[in-house]
């Protein structure tokens, strides 16, 4: 299992609406090479941080790859493809991007050093740290 981070602004798609939907919805809209790549290696049960962006800047939830790469329904140029992701849970304490900037084993991590790419690669002991510091306890691994 691989571990990814979504980043979304609160005012397109937030935490709410995705625990609202109803199974899978598209990670639609990515017009980054880089973060189109990051969902290409994406497999169905991967886990990733729901990443509220803009102001609040917080992870809020966990989600779950629900379908591999397609292409994108909100363009009709072959190049862009997304994936599909359902909610998991919220998570207990959001884990502010300051927190994780100030935490000394996030130190290489993408969010910390690379705050605009939009989907991004978390390891697994990035995960762990995180979870932890989110009081999240169901942390499959």
């Amino acid at each position: 299992m691989a571990y990814w981070l979504f980043k979304s602004e609160p005012g397109e798609w937030s935490w709410d609406d995705q625990a609202a939907s109803q199974g899978g919805e598209e990670w639609d809209g990515i017009r980054n090479y880089q973060a189109r790549n990051n969902m290409r290696l994406m497999k169905i049960g991967d886990l990733g941080f729901f990443y509220h962006s803009q102001t609040e800047k917080a992870i809020v939830g966990i989600i779950k790859v629900s379908a591999e790469i397609h292409p994108d329904s909100t363009s009709d140029d072959p190049r862009w493809e997304c994936v599909d992701v359902q909610a998991v849970a919220a998570m207990p304490q959001p884990v502010t991007l300051a927190q994780c900037k100030s935490e000394p084993r996030l130190k290489d991590m993408v969010l910390v050093n690379n705050t605009r790419l939009s989907v991004q690669p978390v390891t697994a002991d990035e995960w762990a740290i995180i979870c932890e510091m989110g009081d999240y306890q169901n942390n499959p691994d």
